[in-house]
């Protein structure tokens, strides 16, 4: 199933709150994101239905075992890249966000090389 660069983007957004808040709600998501609330209820009834995200009756959202596959893949990508792009000196805000415009996009041949090159090259620190 094709999943669109926005659910990436959401599932992404959950990992990011659930790693630093411990719970996530709705609201949460939309302040973080920028984004309005009716469009974060739009995109968790999407990922709910899809089988990506679970939400208790208290509105926490938790997610499920494909979305957190999801998840922790385009946020190890956008960790990843920005390190990558921090070590060839760009700006680490500029690097971010540079980051989270190709996460999505990049095959896996050119980030498996990217990191190869990277890691040959001593670029990478945690």
């Amino acid at each position: 199933m094709k999943i669109y660069e926005s659910a990436e983007d959401y599932l992404e957004k959950i990992l990011m709150l659930t790693e630093r808040n411990g719970d996530v709600r709705s609201i949460d998501i939309a302040t973080e994101m920028g984004v309005t609330k009716p469009s974060v209820s739009i995109a968790m009834k999407n990922l709910r239905q899809a089988g990506y995200i679970s939400m208790d009756g208290s509105g926490y959202i938790t997610l499920e075992p494909p979305g957190l596959e999801i998840a922790t893949r385009i946020y190890s990508r956008h960790k990843t890249l920005t390190r990558f792009f921090v070590a060839l000196g760009v700006a680490p805000d500029v690097a971010a966000r540079d980051a989270c415009k190709i996460e999505h996009d990049l095959s896996a041949e050119t980030y498996e090389k990217l990191v190869a090159f990277a890691e040959s090259h001593h670029m990478m620190k945690e």
